[in-house]
């Protein structure tokens, strides 16, 4: 296998209502990966609609025109197939895997889904799943320990009034105050073929998904007038730290550290995503070596750093720790602090950059070795980027960062001046 780009064909078509169509053949296994990305997540809800995108990630399970509700679920897994979804700030994408025999089931469903979920929605439904969501916040925010931080991390990040200020879990109040004729306002103005991206990869010729695409979506009609996303891109330093500390039900104390970077996409976000690689990455990188195996600061299977990959505006790179026994919460924030600012002063060494290549390279070709990861990457580059070739870049973009690039990265914007700090403290510690 090549060491970076894309070694399948890609062909595209877009229908007369716009849905865009991407396929890439691969006959290795009898299999083929189906993925609708809409162009719509939180960063599109308008203020009191916030966590509508992903309710709606729900809602399109409970039934369509000709499906009744739990029905997709029962047809895709009766075939062999599996299923699911997700909804993050910059999209909600729905995808299947089955074997090659069912694509034409998987295209049924979805289309079904996309122009006909409106009239099958009841008030019933709509409660069932609000409670479900507020659920989920519920367990997997509230009720947790540290569970909260993301949605703490996103208004310190993000001004109020950016698209990104808030998490696409949404407020409760939002969920409850909305009504069905709003939900299904939601769904006609954002699930629509001229906003969404059909991807297969897998054991199908381009030709019989582009026909069997236009059979079930393209009496579909396009919406048109689809808004536009607020812009995210330009957010205007404080020259200031942004601080939070939080008193909780945590076993012990924890730090994040944020700072936004570049959008995800661009050559900048390229070389954020290798220096927190070489941050935080394993037992190899920075912030283990000094905090968790060096001044024994920080659990070692509780220390880290990644990047997050938000593609329309400048995207964070956090990096956290978790205090051992007899550590104060003031030391461990100092260390990681220190940590990152030493990525501008103490050069990145050829070591270094080798195993956070090395690191970024295997977990490329994880995604790749599977139809339903390629069908991810390509839906999302078509989306994202308007063209879905372009996912052979991405590796090739972390191969060639330098040293001496991710130094000016950590100089510019890994700064104390900009930094966001997150801190979790035990509650017996007040």
């Amino acid at each position: 296998m090549p060491d970076s780009g894309y070694p399948w064909p890609i062909e595209t078509t877009r229908l007369d209502n716009g849905l865009r169509v991407v396929v890439s053949e691969d006959r290795t296994a009898p299999a083929v990966a189906v993925n609708l990305w809409y162009d719509v997540g939180s960063r599109h809800e308008p203020t009191g609609q916030t966590g509508f995108a992903h309710l709606f990630e729900h809602l399109m399970f409970e039934g369509s025109v000709n499906v009744a509700k739990t029905e997709h679920m029962k047809l895709i897994q009766g075939a062999g197939g599996s299923l699911n979804a997700t909804t993050n700030p910059d999209r909600t994408n729905y995808f299947e895997t089955v074997p090659a025999e069912h694509l034409e089931l998987a295209l049924w469903l979805e289309a079904d889904r996309m122009g006909g979920l409106v009239p099958a929605l009841t008030q019933e439904t709509l409660d069932n799943q609000r409670d479900v969501v507020k659920n989920e916040r519920r367990q997997r925010y509230e009720n947790v320990p540290y569970g909260d931080a993301w949605l703490r991390l996103l208004p310190l990040l993000y001004p109020p009034g950016h698209p990104y200020h808030h998490a696409t879990i949404g407020s409760m109040a939002d969920l409850n105050a909305a009504d069905l004729a709003t939900f299904q306002a939601f769904h006609q103005t954002y699930y629509a073929p001229d906003n969404a991206v059909l991807t297969v990869v897998g054991d199908a010729t381009a030709a019989e998904v582009f026909t069997l695409a236009q059979r079930y979506f393209g009496a579909i009609p396009a919406r048109g007038d689809i808004p536009a996303a607020p812009d995210g891109h330009t957010v205007a330093g404080t020259g200031r730290p942004a601080v939070e500390t939080v008193t909780a039900d945590v076993p012990a104390a924890r730090v994040y550290v944020a700072h936004r970077t570049h959008p995800f996409g661009s050559t900048g976000y390229d070389v954020a995503t290798v220096a927190a690689t070489v941050l935080g990455s394993g037992r190899g990188s920075r912030l283990y070596q000094r905090l968790a195996d060096g001044e024994r600061l920080a659990q070692p299977d509780l220390v880290g750093a990644y990047g997050v990959d938000l593609a329309h505006a400048p995207a964070p790179v956090i990096a956290t720790a978790t205090a051992r026994p007899g550590v104060s919460a003031d030391q461990l924030a100092a260390g990681v602090a220190e940590v990152v600012d030493e990525l501008a002063t103490v050069p990145v060494t050829a070591a270094e950059l080798d195993r956070a290549k090395a690191l970024l390279s295997t977990a490329w070709w994880r995604q790749m070795s599977t139809v339903d990861g390629r069908a991810d990457a390509l839906g999302r580059y078509a989306t994202q980027f308007g063209d879905p070739a372009r996912t052979a870049d991405r590796l090739p973009g972390w191969l060639s960062v330098t040293a001496g690039q991710i130094a000016e990265l950590a100089a510019d914007l890994l700064t104390p001046a900009d930094r966001v700090t997150l801190t979790y403290l035990p509650e017996e510690t007040r």
